[in-house]
């Protein structure tokens, strides 16, 4: 079966091996599609604590290029990953926000240095195995979703410049996940039933808490509910963000009713955990200002005024009807035609012209409304 890559027929790619399935199936579609590929892995943890499979995920792609017959490149990338992903991951959450370390490690890293690193290897391209795909609108690039809307990637790509997304080749944007493992079963690659990677981008899959406590000093403080009773204590504000409901350990009360307790808001004055029981009010918001707002491709016109768009503010969220209005200090106020649940201040919000097109997107640092 053949999948229409565009004309990369003798053109100089770079792919982006992670040792994992989806990249791999990637490197077979480009080297069918006729272009000259060349793999180029990265190191980005360095840390061996047990939690991170740098070192199994390079035989991964060691194997996967000795089978495909394909060069491989490796390079370390440790230091840029913790000055320019992980002291931001640190400030946000010193700062009570909650993160997406993912979405810097694409503009940053696999869209940024190692982007750079590619050129100097000779590449035209830039490949990866991200499900989402790219188009040219009125000769600008403009990001599209994938067509698998259950792995569709293009909430995590939203802060790639239009520069290095039109020098970037997405095998996979065309393909729902089943059909990848397929081809990978039909090659009989060594990797065709790795598991899919989880956890916080190139740091791996770990006790979450214990691991951010040997980098923040925890700083316990009352739990406390809308009207100010005291509930119990926290572990620290940095551990909680809105809408959770598990590890609380303030359930079965006898002053209580039964219905769960959720997070609805972080008073880092007071160092207070505010929580409110039930579907509360408090964990719904109007709409919310975003900063550090950037577009791919054309900027939709009318922002002065406010438009329609749709949006979403985390990954795994359908897409949300929305006005969005620019404001005089180049931030945007979004109204949502229906409230929102649990939106959290430091997370991205991405907005959409249409089902298949992204076409902005707005920083982390919101504030609710």
């Amino acid at each position: 079966m053949a999948y229409d890559l565009g004309n990369i027929a003798h053109r100089r790619v770079i792919l982006g091996l992670s040792g994992g399935v989806d990249s791999a199936v990637a490197a077979i579609l480009l080297k069918e599609a006729g272009a000259t590929v060349e793999a180029l892995h990265m190191t980005n943890w360095e840390d061996d604590d047990g939690y991170c499979t740098s070192a199994e995920d390079l035989q991964d792609a060691r194997n996967v290029c000795e089978q495909l017959g394909i060069p491989l490149h490796h390079v370390n990338f440790a230091k840029q990953y913790r000055d320019r992903v992980f002291e931001y991951f640190l400030d946000e959450y010193r700062a009570g926000r909650t993160p997406n370390p993912d979405v810097l490690c694409n503009r940053e890293i696999k869209f940024g240095v190692f982007r750079d690193y590619a050129k100097r290897l000779g590449g035209e391209l830039l490949a990866t195995g991200h499900y989402a795909r790219t188009a040219d609108v009125d000769g600008r690039t403009t990001l599209l979703k994938g067509v698998d809307p259950g792995k569709d990637q293009s909430y995590f790509l939203h802060a790639v410049s239009e520069d290095a997304l039109a020098e970037t080749v997405f095998p996979l944007g065309e393909l729902r996940k089943d059909e990848v493992r397929e081809i990978a079963h039909q090659r009989g690659l060594a990797v065709q039933d790795k598991k899919d990677s989880t956890g916080i981008c190139f740091i791996g899959e770990r006790p979450f808490r214990e691991f951010l406590s040997t980098y923040l000093p925890a700083k316990p403080g009352p739990i406390r509910a809308i009207g100010g009773r005291e509930l119990g204590a926290h572990t620290g504000l940095m551990y909680y963000t809105l809408g959770q409901r598990q590890g609380l350990g303030i359930g079965g009360r006898a002053d209580a009713g039964d219905q769960p307790w959720y997070v609805v808001d972080k008073d880092l004055d007071s160092n207070t955990l505010v929580v409110d029981q039930g579907d509360s009010s408090h964990l719904y918001s109007d709409g919310l200002t975003a900063s550090d707002v950037t577009w791919i491709g054309h900027e939709p016109g009318g922002l002065s005024d406010g438009i329609a768009l749709n949006a979403k503010v985390r990954y795994r969220q359908s897409d949300q009807e929305c006005r969005v209005t620019a404001r005089d200090d180049g931030s945007v106020d979004v109204s949502f035609d229906v409230r929102q649940r649990a939106v959290a201040p430091g997370q991205y919000v991405v907005f959409t012209l249409s089902s298949t097109t992204e076409i902005g997107v707005s920083a982390a640092r919101s504030s609710i409304r």
